[in-house]
């Protein structure tokens, strides 16, 4: 009796003017009858009045591309098994549908870019052929990620979210090569129709098109992954060809019974993930227009992003959902500028303790596993498991947050973040509302008040860094930012009240090691900084060779004779693809290294250190004997080699030229080297001989 009333409430609301809220309040979920399926789609996809199209289409087929449309049209429908009469039918509906797609919107057919999978479960509603093509562009524009092709950028992003909820499996895939975009093209050109059967997809498109959520697709893949992830690792020794096939096959599995399970799972996962990438690249990845690409900094993000507005929102919330995103907010910026300015709810883990004191990093670790256990056993707002991790937003100091970033995921660490923007972004978001919503907000001492205040004082706009910070603000935030400040102020209240959750005086050592150090020994931890050509804040070189030392804490020059190539360095812009015995053939060679190349975000790259008589290259290691020429730095333009005291092997070649009384550092490579003392030794040593030879010249 239930099922006739929910059809019948369906029937009655198809008559007048529903929208897809009311059919998704009446189905619940529910696959949708064969008759009222074709009704149903087009509310959901918000075609129900639209005009026909094709009357605008003049029957004439001359794209260029004509001919590989038409034989892929046919094979595909060859393949269906229907009567020959039905083969012609369908074939010239695909032909014509996609004709006029092409010219409607000056676009190029390609083979397996999936339009005709995507098209043919239509064609089994028995619609009229311009309700069909009506139906096939609104799923095109709504559903369809754009820039589903090789290494595309929606690739990228998947893999974060498979690195977000199985870092394990991710890094296996990673070892192993296999890029989304090998296996998992065909499940977002067409929505699973290339894979699956037709039952399948019309069930699960009847689900997907209620639920209204372009980002579906994404957790749906992510699914696929999850529920055979132990078979996936089993097969970590086979060869990546039958990785790769048995992922592409995956879908085919599916039962039509298995279909609401299957969105449900997705929707948890999707509910367990940070959402604010979906607000941010909604415009980018789905719409009608073509010409944009993805941020770089989802592109080549280490992990998943998350914004401000949300990790703020996530903070305020009083009674979330039991299986919503709740992050436990980790300050990776170093104690000096925590000190004067911080979320309450932050817990305190300088970054810089993991080169410089790696025993009070463990413990540090330590501490942030505990308090984050303890918050979550207290249900407090102020932690849960998934970890946002927050820089400075400042690049010297960021490289060392994600060096921490990449530490917990080389770890398999689950629900890993990294906050967009660090502090300069939460700084920004606040405004002149940061006294309710700071702790210990000094604005004669915070690195962003104090930059903002030069700024506008260049700029004659103000000499008062609250205002000036608040002017920022008000110019360059987006509409979130936009909050009274009763708000503000309601927010700081509930920030502080939760503060004590994460604090207490057994933290106080772990937190900051550092403030139990002696002076003598403090004063070892500064962190060299580059001289920039407008702070000539670095040591003085009138007349002095570049200096080496194999020693960041205590620098010990070794002072060759000579003056360095005022080139700092040749890059490599082709990123040729060399062989590496090939390479290491070449006569000029010295000497080589294998090592790991460690970019300034913490991840790092099994790599090649090649010294040549004249020059150091890294070649970065592809595999099968094949390698990518990263760089070519000459010799003579190193001018300093160190390394940290508690990590020898992590070894930081600097380039630069003289400045007047100073050198300008300009540029930076670093390794993890083993046995790194052989290479610096040698590397100094051509150094000096190339100052020599050129002196001689």
């Amino acid at each position: 009796m239930d099922d006739n009333l929910w059809l019948m409430e369906l029937e009655s609301a198809l008559l007048d003017d529903c929208t897809v809220n009311d059919i998704y309040s009446i189905c619940n979920g529910k696959t949708i009858p064969e008759a009222l399926r074709p009704d149903v789609w087009q509310v959901c996809l918000d075609v129900r009045n639209k005009s026909d199209q094709l009357v605008s289409f003049n029957e004439i087929f001359d794209l260029p591309f004509q001919r590989q449309l038409r034989d892929d049209c046919e094979s595909v429908v060859k393949r269906l098994g229907n009567d020959d009469e039905d083969k012609v039918s369908v074939v010239s509906d695909l032909e014509s549908i996609l004709t006029f797609y092409c010219k409607n919107r000056s676009l190029k057919y390609e083979q397996g870019n999936g339009w005709i999978e995507l098209l043919l479960p239509l064609l089994s509603l028995k619609l009229r052929r311009s309700d069909t093509y009506n139906l096939f562009e609104a799923i095109r524009d709504a559903y369809i990620p754009k820039g589903c092709v090789r290494q595309g950028n929606v690739f990228h992003l998947f893999r974060l979210l498979i690195l977000y909820h199985d870092p394990e499996l991710c890094s296996m895939l990673d070892t192993k090569r296999i890029t989304p975009d090998l296996y998992s093209a065909s499940w977002f050109q067409s929505l699973f129709g290339a894979t699956c059967t037709l039952p399948v997809v019309l069930s699960m498109w009847d689900l997907y098109f209620q639920q209204a959520d372009p980002y579906l697709v994404f957790f749906l893949s992510l699914i696929m992954l999850i529920n055979v992830r132990d078979k996936i690792l089993v097969m970590k020794d086979e060869s990546k060809e039958k990785i790769v096939e048995y992922l592409s096959n995956m879908p085919c599995a599916l039962e039509p019974n298995d279909v609401v399970d299957f969105c449900s799972l997705a929707q948890y996962y999707a509910m367990k993930t940070p959402s604010s990438f979906k607000t941010d690249l909604l415009q980018t990845l789905f719409g009608a227009h073509v010409d944009s690409h993805l941020d770089p900094i989802v592109a080549q993000a280490l992990c998943l992003p998350v914004s401000v507005y949300e990790l703020v929102d996530n903070a305020s919330m009083e009674t979330p959902h039991p299986d919503a995103v709740r992050f436990f907010l980790v300050d990776c910026r170093p104690a000096e500028q925590y000190n004067v300015g911080h979320l309450s709810t932050a817990f305190h883990l300088d970054s810089n303790l993991m080169l410089q004191e790696p025993v009070a990093f463990a413990t540090a670790i330590q501490g942030l596993l505990r308090a984050q256990r303890q918050s979550i056993e207290a249900n407090s707002n102020a932690g849960g498991e998934h970890l946002c991790f927050m820089g400075s937003g400042r690049d010297e100091e960021d490289q060392y947050t994600h060096m921490v970033v990449a530490s917990f995921l080389q770890k398999n660490t689950n629900y890993v973040s990294l906050l967009t923007g660090g502090y300069a972004a939460i700084h920004e978001y606040f405004g002149d509302h940061m006294i309710d919503c700071l702790e210990d907000h000094d604005v004669h001492r915070c690195l962003v008040c104090c930059g903002n205040s030069t700024h506008a004082k260049n700029n004659n706009t103000t000499k008062n860094p609250n205002s000036t910070t608040a002017q920022t603000s008000a110019s360059s935030a987006g509409p979130q930012t936009k909050i009274t400040s009763d708000l503000f102020s309601k927010l700081g209240a509930s920030l502080k009240s939760k503060s004590a959750e994460v604090k207490g005086k057994i933290f106080d050592y772990i937190v900051n090691p550092t403030t139990s150090i002696n002076s003598a020994n403090a004063g070892q931890n500064v962190v060299e900084k580059h001289v920039s050509a407008s702070e000539k804040n670095g040591k003085r070189y009138r007349n002095v060779a570049p200096v080496f030392s194999i020693d960041e804490e205590s620098e010990e020059p070794v002072s060759p004779s000579g003056q360095p190539d005022t080139s700092p360095h040749d890059e490599t812009d082709s990123k040729e693809i060399v062989q590496l015995q090939m390479f290491l053939s070449q006569p000029d060679v010295v000497t080589s290294f294998h090592c790991q190349e460690v970019q300034m975000n913490g991840r790092m790259f099994d790599s090649h250190l090649i010294v040549t008589k004249t020059h150091l290259v890294v070649l970065r290691d592809l595999g099968k004997g094949q390698c990518q020429v990263i760089v070519r730095r000459h010799l003579s333009s190193i001018v300093k080699i160190t390394a940290k005291r508690r990590h020898r092997d992590l070894i930081t070649f600097k380039y630069g030229v003289p400045d007047g009384e100073n050198l300008l550092i300009t540029d930076m490579d670093k390794f993890l080297i083993p046995n790194a003392s052989n290479a610096t030794e040698i590397v100094s040593r051509h150094i000096v001989q190339q100052l020599e030879n050129s002196k001689n010249t």
